[in-house]
């Protein structure tokens, strides 16, 4: 069973994560011939503050990534 896990900035609405999900589950279900029912999809949202990149300050929050 294909397990996808994206970390990303929290913030996000359930309506962009869900869509999101979909592109992900059709994207393995097309590329490794899964079964969409057994591809999983999680979200894991971190905040802004606790994520640090090459030991610089993370961005201030008006900067989406």
């Amino acid at each position: 069973m294909p397990n996808v896990r994206i970390e990303l900035y929290a913030g996000r609405t359930p309506e962009q994560k869900a869509a999101c999900a979909r592109d992900i589950v059709d994207a393995v279900v097309r590329n490794l011939g899964a079964p969409p029912e057994v591809v999983q999809v999680v979200f894991v949202d971190v905040e802004r503050h606790d994520w640090h990149t090459g030991g610089r300050i993370p961005p201030p929050a008006s900067a989406k990534a």
